[in-house]
């Protein structure tokens, strides 16, 4: 069997890793030139470190990630709600960790290479479209050159992102994603240890401006500083197109974290301290009804774009490679494979999206803000019970799949 993976993003990559696990061969086309480490910090939920250790990569992930020890919750007065334990912290097997996306892309590049070759992942080859024939789906490509090339494979699987090309062939007249009515801005800079270090923040609500901190690497620099993600979501009515390297202005947003200076982190000077920002609307596109199409299916992003709430846009990837790849060990058709990945991942990944609008994670801030009226507090058990705090968070980990009753969990 012959596998055609469009993308070498971080779904791309480890289906290709799970596909040389199982045996089968495989190919990866990718439009850029070169995979340069774009984007900012990302999370990698239990669930998905468990897939990505089956692959042997956990120790290459310990070396430059933080293993996150907790989730932590603020208003914007700077008040603590909330903590929870997180990862082996919270009683997994495998850790979250917290990771730049371009170290991790970095590492589930070197991986490829290492166990299937550098001719395994072709850059600068750009997919318009593929056709089904008889003896199997062609992939039409283009290079940079203008060079078109027709690849032929058992599947061709799109893991081609936000913008897949495979996604708008099967679906031509979608029409444009669904804004939240939340834009957001990020960038990563080098900052003093938050907390503990090894903590994720979330501050403040969207309504007047929200943060999302942590640290995505290790090690400390010479200063003693750590490279720190951070994600600034404000409620705005417009919003330019989805775009991941689209540069953002700091004068669209910094007014509303002026007076965010608490006795843990001076937010406004630590933006200001970032070397380059970016910004992205939050915006996700309805759950498809079907994602197969004979021997063409969908993966990740390019399935299932969610509203980047949750920390589980990566995870979602991760599980639909491992799916797809043992339903490709399983069934003898390839057809059938790609069905019953479909069936087994569709339904699941279809509720995070739905989860991400409604009841991510941090609807922990939406309440409190909302029983407060957005006011300081004096007791936060005046305002909410640490079981219903709990409770929201737990809806989402079952939701998400990451619940302690799906996971192994350590004595």
């Amino acid at each position: 069997m012959k596998v055609l993976i469009v993308g070498a993003g971080i779904g791309g990559l480890t289906l290709a890793l799970e596909l040389q696990r199982a045996g089968i061969d495989c190919q990866v086309v990718e439009a850029s030139r070169d995979l340069a480490p774009i984007g900012a910090g990302i999370n990698l939920l239990p669930h998905a470190s468990r897939v990505l250790a089956r692959l042997g990569l956990e120790p290459l992930l310990a070396g430059v990630a933080v293993q996150t020890r907790e989730s932590a919750f603020f208003n914007r007065f700077g008040q603590h709600i909330y903590t929870e334990p997180a990862g082996r912290a919270a009683g997994y097997e495998h850790p979250q960790f917290s990771i730049h996306r371009g170290d991790l892309q970095e590492i589930l590049l070197g991986a490829v290479h290492d166990r299937l070759g550098e001719r395994a992942v072709s850059l600068g080859r750009r997919v318009l479209g593929v056709t089904e024939a008889p003896a199997g789906p062609i992939a039409h490509t283009v290079g940079v050159a203008g060079d078109v090339v027709d690849l032929k494979g058992d599947v061709v699987i799109g893991c081609d992102g936000v913008h897949s090309a495979i996604r708008r062939q099967l679906y031509p007249d979608e029409g444009e994603p669904r804004y939240s009515g939340v834009n957001m801005w990020r960038g990563v800079t080098w900052w003093r240890p938050v907390l503990s270090g090894a903590t994720m923040v979330r501050a403040g609500w969207l309504a007047h401006g929200k943060m999302v901190i942590y640290p995505v690497r290790r090690e400390l620099d010479d200063d003693g500083l750590q490279m720190t993600s951070w994600v600034a979501e404000v409620q705005t009515p417009q919003h330019a197109d989805r775009s991941w390297d689209r540069t953002g202005r700091l004068a669209d947003f910094i007014g509303h974290f002026e007076d965010w200076h608490f006795d843990w982190l001076d937010v406004p000077r630590m933006i200001r301290s970032t070397p380059s920002i970016l910004q992205y609307p939050m915006v996700d596109q309805e759950p498809l009804q079907r994602w197969t199409f004979g021997h063409v299916t969908l993966l990740g992003d390019a399935a299932h774009p969610m509203v980047p709430r949750g920390s589980n846009g990566a995870a979602q990837a991760i599980l639909d490679a491992q799916a797809l790849a043992q339903a490709l060990v399983r069934e003898a058709d390839p057809a059938s494979a790609l069905a019953a990945y479909e069936a087994e991942r569709r339904p699941a990944s279809n509720a995070v999206v739905l989860a991400n609008r409604r009841t991510p994670p941090d609807a922990i801030l939406r309440e409190v803000w909302e029983r407060t009226g957005d006011r300081p507090f004096t007791d936060i058990d005046d305002v909410i019970s640490r079981a219903e705090l709990a409770a929201l968070t737990d809806r989402y980990k079952h939701v998400a799949g990451y619940g302690l009753e799906q996971l192994e969990v350590t004595d």
